[in-house]
């Protein structure tokens, strides 16, 4: 049985995706700077992608029928945030995007966060080994 023409269109259509949009994308290549901290982009991809087709019969013969139909695919890639690691930390830095959503908003506010809630466990741990010392 021969494949039928649409997946020649997928096909094609995948293949190029496959070729716009990997790895290195999303995570970029890390760039190190002059006092050895290393910088590493984050960016959000999105894509899209159709296919679509008919078959149409002939006249002339009955045995085969013609096909008409196309692809398309479109890739969105915006930056997000970039991940510094310096010789002490791990710090993550959000892109502010005036026009975010919702979800985009909230994603962006982890690292503050993290950093809060980091702050309040280790006030609390000095506060105990205080305690723990003024009894002694």
């Amino acid at each position: 049985m021969t494949d039928h023409p649409i997946n020649g269109l997928m096909d094609h259509a995948m293949d190029r995706l496959k070729s716009m949009v990997d790895v290195n994308t999303i995570v970029g290549n890390p760039v190190t700077t002059p006092d050895g901290t290393i910088i590493i982009p984050v960016s959000k991809v999105g894509f899209g992608f159709a296919t679509g087709g008919s078959d149409f019969a002939q006249k002339e013969s009955k045995d085969a029928a013609l096909f008409g139909g196309g692809s398309g695919a479109g890739v969105s890639i915006s930056p997000v945030a970039f991940l510094v690691v310096g010789k002490d930390q791990i710090k993550l830095l959000p892109i502010s995007n005036a026009s975010a959503g919702p979800a985009d908003k909230i994603i962006d506010a982890i690292p503050d966060m993290v950093e809060k809630v980091n702050g309040l466990i280790q006030k609390h741990k000095e506060k105990k080994e205080k305690s723990a010392f003024d009894e002694e």
